[in-house]
């Protein structure tokens, strides 16, 4: 499966990026992308839509350890929404859920968002 990206820009400066099927090392450029032209476009406030995403590897660790990096540099910050069990479990055995909040859906995710 390839990847899917949309982005919607909210009224309250948060930009959701929904991210639907596999980050890998050939998709993670995709997204890496994506979210650079969403901060530079939209604000460095992210709510990253993973409830569509079946699989994620290092690569994808990386693009979201690089976002949180550039939202946070441009006085914003990132926020995961919705991860599939298998995502989630990358997402605590590597401790990056710690760092990058993560909420059970998109709209507790924005309204928790840091400002």
């Amino acid at each position: 499966m390839k990847l899917r990206l949309a982005r919607q820009s909210l009224s309250n400066a948060v930009v959701v990026v929904a991210v639907e099927g596999e980050l890998d090392l050939f998709t993670a450029p995709f997204l890496r992308d994506e979210i650079r032209d969403a901060i530079r476009d939209d604000g460095p406030t992210l709510v990253l839509d993973l409830g569509e995403l079946s699989f994620m590897d290092s690569s994808g660790l990386s693009v979201l350890i690089e976002a949180w990096r550039l939202a946070t540099s441009e006085g914003g910050g990132v926020s995961l929404a919705s991860p599939q069990p298998p995502v989630a479990r990358i997402l605590r055995t590597t401790g990056l859920d710690r760092r990058i909040k993560v909420y059970p859906d998109v709209d507790t995710a924005i309204l928790q968002h840091p400002e």
